[in-house]
C-alpha cells in the first residue's frame, strides 16, 4: 500500500481498530503473508480475542519463514505508529506479542519492540471492500464443537463432571502439598491470596502471601495490614499531603507500623513489574484486594471455624459481611471516598474463592456439584466458544458450576496446549469414543 492511503485518513470506518480486529478474526485477510523484513508468516492459530487490557488476540500461534509455529499474541494497529502512541513498547503486557500487524503507514519506516528491546515481526495489511462486521466471537468453534454438538445433554453433561472432578482432585492435591510443606492454615491461606489476585494478580499474590506468612501476620494483627501494603509496595510514599485528609490519617498509621520494619522487609516487597493494573474494574483494584486480605488475616479464626464446618453458607456470609474502616468506602489510597459502602469482597470473588480454594481445601466435591454458577468470566465465555459453540444448552450447562469447571479443565488440556489451529488436538476422536479417561497436554 502507498502512501497515498493516507490521504483518505486513518479515522474512516474501514481503519477503526474494532472493525479491523474484526476482520482479521474473520480470516478475511487470509493466513499467509509477507512481514515488513521479507518473512514467510503463517498464521497457524488466529488465537482468542482479547476483551481485556493487552494485546488483541492471546493464545495465537504464527510460524515465521517456515520455522515451528510460535505461541504468543498478536496485536492490530490500523497505523504503524499507534505501537508506539499507545505505549505498548513500554507495556510488560506485551512482552509476549510475536506478531505487530497494522493497516496505515504514514511514516515510512518504523519498528516494533517490546519493553525488552526485542523486535516483533510486523505484517502490513492491504486495504480492502468494507464487509460490515463488527464484533465477534470470542475465540473460533474448534474441530471438537460438532462431536460435542452431537451429544446428549446427559452425555456432555458427564464428559464436563469427568472434567470437573479432575481439576477439583488436582486442586485438592495441590492444597495437600503445600500443607505438607507449610501446614494447612499457610495453604488455605496461600490459595485464598492467589483467588484475590484473580485474574491478573494471582502470582504477585502468591509471592505476597509466601514472603509474609500467615503466622507472621497473625502475631499482630495490628501490623499486618501495613506489613502487607508495605511488601507489596502499594503504600503511600512518606510524603503524604496529596492524599485526602481521610486518606492520609490511614497511611499514617500504616507508616508508623511499616517503618520499624522496613528495612528488614525491603528485599522481599514484589517487584512492581508484576503487578497487573490496566483494564481493572476500581473496585478490584489490588490494593482494595489486599485490604481485604488483611481484614481475612484478622479474622482468620472464625473463617477457619466455619471451614471446618462445611458450612458454607455462614462461610458465604461471613466472607459478604467481612468489612474495613477504609477500604469499604475507597477504591485506592488516591480515590476520594465512594458515595456509598463498598463490598470488601464481591459476590462473585466469594463463589471464585469458595470453587477454587475452600471446597477443595475439604474435599466437599458434593457441594461443588449442587452450586449453581453465579456468573461466565471471560475464560469460560471463550471456552464454551471453542467447545461448545453450536449448542443451544450451553448457558443452561454453564449454570452450573461443576460443569463451568469441567469445561475450563477441557480447555486449558487441549485448547491451550495446541498450536495446530485443532489439526492436531486429539480430543475431538477421544470424545468421540469415550466420555471419560480424557486425558490432555
Amino acid at each position: 500500500m502507498g502512501m497515498g492511503a493516507c490521504n483518505r485518513g486513518v479515522t474512516s470506518t474501514l481503519s477503526g481498530e474494532l472493525e479491523l480486529q474484526a476482520r482479521w478474526f474473520a480470516g478475511e485477510f487470509g493466513r499467509e503473508f509477507e512481514g515488513t523484513n521479507g518473512e514467510t508468516v503463517n498464521i497457524v492459530q488466529f488465537g482468542i480475542w482479547n476483551r481485556a487490557a493487552g494485546p488483541d488476540f492471546v493464545e495465537a500461534a504464527v510460524s515465521i519463514n517456515g520455522a515451528a509455529a510460535k505461541r504468543g499474541a498478536i496485536e492490530i494497529d490500523p497505523d504503524i505508529r499507534d505501537w508506539e502512541r499507545h505505549g505498548h513498547s513500554q507495556n510488560p503486557d506485551y512482552e509476549n506479542v510475536v506478531l505487530h500487524v497494522f493497516q496505515h503507514n504514514c511514516a515510512g519506516r518504523l519498528f516494533s519492540r517490546t519493553a525488552s528491546h526485542r523486535l516483533v515481526v510486523q505484517v502490513q495489511l492491504p486495504m480492502g471492500a468494507n464487509t460490515g462486521i463488527v464484533g465477534g466471537p470470542l475465540a473460533r468453534a474448534g474441530r471438537c464443537a460438532p462431536v460435542l454438538a452431537a451429544r446428549s445433554v446427559s452425555e456432555i453433561r458427564a464428559t464436563l463432571l469427568d472434567a470437573a472432578l479432575l481439576r477439583f482432585r488436582r486442586k485438592a492435591a495441590a492444597l495437600r502439598r503445600t500443607g505438607e510443606v507449610h501446614g494447612e492454615n499457610e495453604a488455605l491461606y496461600q490459595a485464598l491470596a492467589m483467588g484475590m489476585g484473580y485474574p491478573n494478580n494471582t502470582l504477585p499474590f502468591r509471592l505476597l502471601a509466601q514472603r509474609l506468612p500467615l503466622h507472621r501476620l497473625s502475631q499482630d494483627p495490628e501490623e499486618a495490614e501495613a506489613l502487607l501494603f508495605g511488601v507489596s509496595g502499594f503504600l503511600p510514599t512518606p510524603n503524604l499531603a496529596a492524599l485526602s485528609p481521610e486518606t492520609r490519617v490511614h497511611a499514617r498509621k500504616l507508616w508508623q507500623h511499616w517503618w520499624p520494619h522496613r528495612d528488614a522487609y525491603q528485599a522481599l516487597q514484589i517487584p512492581a513489574a508484576l503487578w497487573r493494573l490496566h483494564g481493572q474494574r476500581p473496585a478490584n483494584h489490588p490494593a482494595r484486594r489486599i485490604g481485604a486480605l488483611s481484614a481475612l488475616v484478622r479474622h482468620w479464626r472464625a473463617l477457619r471455624r466455619l471451614v471446618a464446618m462445611n458450612d458454607w453458607k455462614r462461610c458465604t456470609t461471613f466472607l459478604c459481611g467481612l468489612a474495613h474502616p477504609f477500604w469499604t468506602n475507597h477504591y485506592t489510597f488516591h480515590s476520594q471516598a465512594a458515595a456509598r459502602p463498598l463490598a470488601l469482597i464481591g459476590e462473585e470473588r466469594i463463589e471464585e474463592l469458595l470453587v477454587n480454594s475452600l471446597l477443595p481445601f475439604n474435599g466437599d466435591w458434593d457441594k461443588l456439584v449442587s452450586m449453581r454458577a453465579r456468573g461466565r468470566n471471560r475464560r469460560s465465555k471463550t471456552a464454551a466458544a471453542r467447545l461448545l459453540a453450536t449448542r443451544p444448552d450451553t448457558k443452561k450447562l454453564l449454570a452450573e458450576a461443576a460443569c463451568q469447571q469441567g469445561l475450563l479443565q477441557l480447555y486449558e488440556d487441549f485448547c491451550r496446549c495446541d498450536s495446530s489451529d485443532c489439526a492436531g488436538c486429539p480430543f475431538p476422536e477421544q470424545a468421540l469414543s469415550t466420555v471419560t479417561g480424557l486425558s490432555g497436554c
